[in-house]
């Protein structure tokens, strides 16, 4: 068994590339990827090097033959299953909703393949779910599969970005191939962003206490659009279709708070003290990590609509870094 410092990566469920952005900044490989949504494929091949990788667009037309074949090929397998089953925005239909049971096809894949890592990530209603049944469900999966979970809900604005996303993140280890605990992650001043769960299902919590950077949000602003850099008092405000459906009771947030989550069919805006306008397409985007450089690639093959909800389905890049550059060095090509 050789050991590489460079990990080789299946990136499901890609979207626009976020896990696979992450990974690479890490120094990770991918290897092929698959995402079944049009207009996410024409931005994450408009955005990323894909020449010579193994794609597919769906992942339940893939056969057990044919993902055994990458046996030895893939050292992790990355996935944001599908969320909606399980948000408390959605219907929470966890399992009964036919999007739930994509994350069976994870298991499926990872049963023929048998990676070192898994490395997934869903909404932090995932572990309330059912009172927690589904997680139970998912863990035990894991666990049949002969992996050791552990987890750990960590929140996007403890990462250089400001928005508030809340995100549980998984980590399968392959049982015997050694390697050590991946969380807690801690922020910048040393606090754990909560709740933390580790492989034994130890339960630790500690509070969030750091204060979010003021300047966060001004800096991501488009310059010219409103509200400048500095110029202005910034408040991050839900739009007025979402009147009825506030987070944390709220429309308005207080200067210098990040923004709401974003999601895949919300278009937030910023109070700048004179006018509501709501955030571009770009600022959505750098809330999610992604350069500009890579935004522009993306829309030239894609719509403003296309893009907001490209956005709001992605994972923050920032986040999949931390998380990818500690697998870095404990990656091995399987026998």
């Amino acid at each position: 068994m050789m050991m590489m410092s460079k990990l080789k990566f299946l990136d499901l469920f890609a979207g626009i590339g976020g896990f696979r952005l992450g990974m690479e900044m890490a120094g990770h490989e991918c290897v092929g990827y698959v995402e079944w949504d049009k207009f996410a494929r024409k931005s994450y091949e408009a955005m990323h090097d894909t020449k010579g990788e193994w794609t597919a667009h769906d992942i339940t037309n893939i056969s057990d033959n044919y993902f055994r074949t990458l046996r030895g090929q893939v050292d992790v397998i990355c996935g944001g299953f599908p969320c909606q089953a399980f948000s408390v925005a959605g219907k929470r239909g966890g399992f009964s909703d036919t999007r739930g049971t994509l994350f069976f096809e994870i298991a499926r894949a990872a049963k023929q393949i048998k990676p070192r890592f898994l490395f997934l990530e869903n909404v932090k209603g995932l572990l309330s779910h059912d009172k927690g049944k589904t997680f139970e469900t998912i863990l035990y999966t894991l666990d049949e599969l002969g992996y050791d979970a552990e987890w750990q809900v960590l929140n996007s604005k403890d990462f250089g970005v400001p928005q508030n996303r809340e995100r549980v993140f998984v980590i399968g280890h392959l049982r015997g191939a050694g390697g050590r605990e991946i969380f807690p992650i801690p922020r910048t001043n040393g606090e754990v962003s909560v709740p933390v769960e580790i492989i034994a299902h130890r339960k630790g919590y500690r509070r969030n206490t750091q204060v979010f950077d003021p300047n966060g949000i001004t800096e991501t602003l488009d310059t010219g659009q409103g509200g400048g850099r500095g110029h202005y008092t910034i408040q991050p405000v839900l739009t007025p279709d979402r009147l009825n459906k506030r987070q944390n009771g709220r429309r308005f947030k207080d200067d210098g708070e990040p923004m709401f989550t974003l999601t895949s069919q919300d278009r937030h805006g910023v109070y700048d003290g004179y006018r509501i306008r709501k955030l571009t397409p770009k600022e959505c985007w750098r809330l999610q990590g992604f350069p500009d450089e890579l935004f522009e690639k993306a829309a030239e093959v894609n719509s403003d609509s296309q893009l907001y909800k490209q956005a709001g389905n992605s994972v923050t890049v920032n986040v999949i870094y931390e998380i990818a550059k500690r697998l870095k060095g404990k990656g091995c090509l399987n026998d």
